[in-house]
């Protein structure tokens, strides 16, 4: 099931906290070429509640499900598509101007071999690490790999 998110402040500035909204598509969806279908789904959904002001606070992750846990990585090719289409819905649904500075995340599997070429992709603004950061060598690993990548302009507001 797919909640709206809503910021009422609780979570963002006084605490200097924001959220990651997670968006992703199962194998299924994704072997019947339903990945933009789902993902515009979960991004109307989840967003339909946050305000125009409070849309930059947001971390958008691009989970593939099928890749979670799994050892399995979206091609830096697939990323880069599903990344560049979020940032349209997010276009449409406010403007192509805020769409710009939101930041999207690629949370996939990411390891020291994909991590420099997803980071590479021009709309794909870092990445949300998972189980790679519990050895602090791989995950030293993957920072040194994310930094020689970097491209990375931080978002204005």
């Amino acid at each position: 099931m797919h909640r709206a998110l809503s910021l009422d402040g609780t979570c963002t500035g006084e605490h200097g906290i924001g959220p990651i909204f997670c968006v992703g598509e199962s194998l299924r969806e994704r072997e019947d070429n339903r990945v933009q279908a789902a993902l515009e789904h979960q991004i109307r959904m989840g967003l339909d509640r946050v305000p125009p002001k409070s849309i930059c606070e947001v971390v958008i992750a691009y989970e593939p499900v099928w890749a979670i846990g799994t050892g399995r990585t979206a091609t830096p090719e697939q990323a880069q598509e599903a990344h560049a289409f979020i940032r349209s819905v997010i276009a449409s649904v406010f403007e192509p101007s805020t769409a710009a500075r939101v930041r999207i995340q690629y949370g996939g599997s990411v390891k020291p071999e994909n991590a420099g070429e997803l980071l590479r992709q021009e709309d794909i603004d870092g990445a949300l690490v998972g189980g790679a950061c519990l050895n602090p060598r791989v995950f030293a690993q993957i920072v040194h790999r994310a930094a020689a990548a970097s491209v990375y302009t931080a978002p204005t507001k």
